[in-house]
């Protein structure tokens, strides 16, 4: 059954299919549905400057950055929007880190078409959407006072750096990607190793596995 309120909806994603693929589901789910999309970071504000929107899906990554650093600017722009996060980078390191910066959902790529109508759905009704697993871990992380893992432990810029680690970036690409000096990715580096007490990159790409595999 349709909702027949009229909602606005942004969707944000560098993918054209995706935005299609979304906004498909949106029809599906809302009759009067207002729908805009973007296929960058810059685009957000320039509908958000014209249209006042209900419900933001936004991506992680654009090619010109991560997403992170600007929901607070979408939050001051739009104090009332909700934003559903839609990414392929796993919920188990992503999801609390963008929750705790102001989005009200998460939401992997890789759903079943039910799971986002429901995360759709509420996010309209409810203001929020998080899965089981999401649920599980922020009662675990409460009453333990302890990260969940220690990966938990490292800095937005951290988890840059060691995502492009262990993708196999070397520190000069690591830089240039990042538009940071060659020096700061060692420091960034350096950290990561010290945080989680390891000191070779083995050792890193073992403690992603180790993880993924925990959370299962």
């Amino acid at each position: 059954m349709k909702l027949s309120t009229s909602y606005s909806f942004l969707i944000a994603d560098d993918h054209s299919v995706v935005r299609q693929g979304v906004a498909l589901l949106i029809k599906e789910l809302f009759l009067n549905a207002k729908i805009s999309q973007s296929g960058s970071l810059e685009d957000i504000f320039k509908v958000l400057k014209e249209i006042k929107i209900d419900l933001l899906v936004l991506d992680v990554s654009f090619p010109e950055g991560n997403s992170l650093n600007v929901i607070s600017e979408i939050k001051a722009c739009q104090p009332d929007i909700k934003i559903l996060m839609l990414s392929a980078y796993d919920e188990d390191i992503y999801a609390m880190r963008y929750l705790n910066a102001g989005a009200s959902g998460y939401l992997n790529k890789v759903s079943s078409e039910e799971e986002m109508k429901q995360a759709l759905t509420s996010m309209i009704l409810s203001g929020k959407y998080m899965t089981q697993n999401i649920k599980d871990r922020i009662l675990d992380s409460y009453i333990s006072k302890t990260p969940i893992n220690p990966l938990e432990q490292l800095s937005n810029r951290e988890i840059e750096v060691a995502r492009l680690l262990i993708q196999g970036y070397g520190n000069s690409e690591i830089a240039e990607l990042l538009k940071i000096r060659k020096t700061t990715v060692s420091t960034f580096k350096n950290r990561v190793f010290e945080k989680l007490e390891i000191n070779n990159l083995s050792a890193l790409i073992e403690m992603f596995r180790l993880y993924f595999e925990n959370s299962k």
